[in-house]
C-alpha cells in the first residue's frame, strides 16, 4: 500500500514553490521521491529555496503564457517528462468591493486564475502527449464560502474559478490519461495570511470560525498534494480536496 504514495522517477513542478504552502509542497513531493522544480517569479528567492532544499529552479511569471510555456518545456528538456504539476502561485488583495480599483481586481485574477489556466494548459499539452500526468491546482475554501470579516471578493471569485476550471479540465482530459484535481486549504500560517493574523479582529474571527480552533501549518497541506500526485489517487479526477480544519462545515 505504501508504494502507491511514492513518486520515484517522476518530475514535478510547483509554481509559487519558493515559500509558504508551495515550499511545503516542494518538500512533500521531494520526500516522496520526485525530482522537483521550484517555479517562481522571483529568481533570487526561488534559487535560494531550491538550493536550501536540494531541488531545482526554473523562473516563470505565471501571468505570461510564454514564460509559463518556457518553464514547462525546461522541465521536459532537463527531466524528460513532466509528471506532476502543482499550480500554486497566488496573491490576495483585501479591499472593500465598492471602491476596488479595476487594476487590483485584474491583478488578482491574472495571477490566481489566468496563471492557473496557463500552467494547466502548459502541463496538459505535455502530459497528453505522453499519455499520463497529474495536475493539482491550489484552490481555497474561499472558492466555497465568502470569508469574513475581511473583504476579498476578487480572491474568492478567482478561487471559485480555479475549482471549476479544475473540474472542466478533468472532464476533458480524463480519458487521455491526465488527472486534474485541486486542494482547498483553509487558513494557513504563511506570508499570505500574516497581515490578517496580526489583526486581532480578523485573527479572532478566523480561529473562532474554525472548529479545530487554529490555523494550519503549511506542512499539513502538503500531504494532500502528495496523495493527489501519486497512484494512491488513481481514480480521483475533478476532485477538490478541502483541508480547512472544518471551517466550511458551519
Amino acid at each position: 500500500m505504501t508504494d502507491l504514495f511514492t513518486l520515484n522517477g517522476r518530475n514535478a513542478i510547483v509554481t509559487g514553490g519558493a515559500q509558504g504552502i508551495g515550499e511545503a509542497i516542494v518538500l512533500g513531493l521531494r520526500d516522496a521521491g520526485a525530482r522537483v522544480f521550484i517555479c517562481d517569479v522571483n529568481p533570487d528567492t526561488g534559487r535560494a529555496s531550491a538550493e536550501r532544499h536540494g531541488v531545482e529552479f526554473v523562473a516563470a511569471d505565471v501571468t505570461d503564457p510564454d514564460s509559463v510555456e518556457a518553464a514547462f518545456e525546461h522541465v521536459v528538456t532537463v527531466g524528460g517528462s513532466v509528471d506532476v504539476a502543482v499550480n500554486n502561485a497566488g496573491i490576495v488583495h483585501n479591499h472593500p468591493s465598492e471602491d476596488l480599483d479595476p487594476a487590483d481586481w485584474r491583478r488578482v485574477m491574472s495571477v490566481n486564475l489566468d496563471g492557473v489556466f496557463y500552467s494547466c494548459r502548459a502541463a496538459g499539452k505535455r502530459m497528453l502527449a505522453q499519455g499520463s500526468g497529474s495536475i493539482i491546482n491550489t484552490g481555497s475554501m474561499s472558492g466555497h464560502i465568502s470569508n469574513r470579516p475581511q473583504p476579498q471578493s476578487a480572491y474568492n471569485a478567482a478561487k471559485a474559478g480555479v475549482i471549476h476550471l479544475t473540474k472542466s479540465l478533468a472532464g476533458e482530459w480524463a480519458a487521455r490519461g491526465v488527472r486534474v484535481n485541486s486542494i482547498s486549504p483553509g487558513y494557513v500560517g504563511t506570508e499570505l495570511t500574516a497581515r490578517g493574523l496580526s489583526n486581532d479582529e480578523w485573527r479572532r474571527a478566523w480561529i473562532e470560525g474554525t472548529p479545530m480552533n487554529r490555523v494550519a501549518e503549511p506542512s499539513e497541506i502538503a500531504p494532500a498534494v502528495v496523495f493527489l500526485a501519486s497512484d494512491a489517487s488513481s481514480y480521483c479526477t475533478g476532485t477538490d480536496l478541502v483541508v480547512d480544519g472544518g471551517y466550511t462545515v458551519w
